[in-house]
């Protein structure tokens, strides 16, 4: 369906999940909107970027219904679908993220990389500069962490666009989380091939994140040895993977 940009076995899969959370009752001389044409307004929005107002023509109905309808809708499928797809890995599964991430990044001990993306938005009402970012627009801030092939782990999504990503970081679910010692991550092990001493299961980040002992960055471009050099080059290759998972989600 070009219309929503998935397929119809797809649409039946989402409403089949939602249906039951965006039903409403009839009113006694109003008959209520169904789920489905709930669900493919939603997904119009969504796809397109279509404004209420030329929707609001598209379907005759009301934007302000449309904006409660697409409100209403996010939430119930962020609901249904997180707990799936979003779950809290495992020590097992965090251990696959790594062995992936040795076998594509060529770094050892990396669970994941972590990064921030200003999304675009029109200024909300009431909310003065808050929204107001270093590019000069309106924007919300999606952060996440994405394991070697591209694929979200966790996201943390509204921090104000006005923040940097260390402070929108911070103050994330995934930042507090990271920072509290509160992820369940395996035990420290030796690096490949050596039999050094064991070293913790790491994220990596750009220069803007505070280190602690779960979270490494790349050293500063100032007085690189060779050594130096090198591990910066493969924190930036295991970096780039959250990067490229933002150009997929964008494009």
């Amino acid at each position: 369906m070009d219309y929503t940009r998935m397929s119809q076995q797809s649409f039946m899969y989402l409403l089949g999940r939602a249906q039951d959370f965006i039903r409403r009752q009839d009113a006694q001389l109003l008959r209520a909107i169904p789920p489905e044409e709930r669900l493919l307004v939603t997904l119009r929005f969504l796809a397109t970027g279509e404004t209420l107002s030329s929707l609001h023509f598209q379907y005759r109905l009301g934007i302000s219904t449309l904006s409660g309808i697409v409100a209403d809708t996010c939430r119930a499928l962020w609901d249904v679908l997180c707990p799936e797809f979003l779950l809290l890995p495992t020590v097992e599964k965090w251990i696959e993220h790594a062995e992936r991430f040795w076998t594509v990044c060529n770094f050892p001990n990396c669970l994941g990389a972590v990064d921030g993306k200003h999304i675009r938005i029109i200024k909300p009402k009431r909310t003065g500069s808050e929204y107001y970012n270093y590019k000069k627009y309106f924007s919300t801030v999606l952060m996440a962490n994405s394991e070697a092939d591209c694929k979200f782990v966790a996201v943390d999504i509204g921090a104000f666009g006005r923040g940097n990503d260390s402070q929108a970081f911070k103050n994330s679910d995934i930042g507090q989380r990271l920072y509290g010692n509160q992820f369940i991550f395996p035990m420290p092990r030796p690096l490949p091939n050596t039999e050094g001493p064991p070293q913790p299961f790491v994220m990596v980040g750009d220069e803007a994140f505070q280190m602690c002992q779960n979270l490494l960055k790349p050293y500063s471009s100032r007085d690189l040895d060779h050594t130096k050099r090198i591990l910066n080059y493969r924190l930036t290759r295991a970096r780039r993977t959250v990067e490229c998972a933002f150009g997929i989600l964008v494009s």
